[in-house]
């Protein structure tokens, strides 16, 4: 395998996707890139792509597609994505991935793996529901099995669980989740690109796991 690496990093809200994305894109040398974060820069940035997006967020409307594959051409055309880039929770749905496929094929970079964090909905479930943040300090505060206190563990001020960390809120992020998803998995694992990884465990557990998996798929000999 040469140095260039271009990868997708997929899995559930909830699923430590962004944790192992910035792992991943550290141990292979490129830079992550989300969605979000292409957002927020431009338009903190003033620029004329995060100005267009602006409008919409200001709006309370989703990006449309085409802008936000126009701020993914953007990004990958810097000197830093030069041999590669690891795209964390995009695309989302089965129209962003066929236009992502067809920007990549222009800039002759195929995609090598598309890593998909598996999790069992009742886990995610529960991971997201013990989540709990501090209104002095606003770090997390996990309460574990579900039960809260009401002190902070880092600073002793008060705790609160925000409406989209709620059990009944998560069960319905997951089911758009799902039907979003279940496309994507089908198309990728049709063009043999799809690599399912168990995301239960601890964040090193999982981790070691996720680089063994990148290491059989992209370099069978060396396994």
């Amino acid at each position: 395998m040469d140095n260039r690496f271009v990868a997708i990093m997929l899995g559930p809200p909830g699923a430590g996707k962004g944790t192992q994305a910035v792992r991943v894109a550290e141990h292979y040398q490129v830079p992550h890139i989300s969605t979000g974060d292409i957002l927020r820069d431009n338009v903190a940035r003033e620029t004329e792509l995060g100005l267009k997006a602006h409008s919409f967020m200001e709006g309370g409307d989703l990006v449309p597609d085409e802008l936000i594959i126009e701020l993914i051409a953007d990004r990958i055309g810097h000197d830093d994505a030069e041999n590669g880039f690891l795209l964390d929770g995009f695309p989302r749905t089965l129209a962003q991935a066929v236009s992502l496929e067809d920007l990549l094929r222009e800039r002759e970079m195929p995609i090598d793996v598309v890593a998909l964090l598996d999790v069992e909905d009742e886990e995610i479930v529960r991971r997201i529901s013990s989540r709990f943040l501090c209104r002095e300090c606003k770090r997390d505060a996990n309460a574990g099995q579900g039960t809260i206190s009401d002190v902070c563990p880092h600073c002793g001020g008060e705790l609160y669980q925000r409406e989209d960390d709620k059990a009944e809120t998560v069960q319905n992020r997951l089911e758009v989740y799902r039907r979003q998803t279940a496309p994507l998995v089908e198309y990728y694992e049709g063009k043999n690109l799809l690599l399912k990884v168990d995301g239960f465990g601890r964040v090193d557990e999982i981790s070691n796991r996720l680089f063994k998996s990148l290491e059989r798929e992209l370099d069978p000999e060396a396994g």
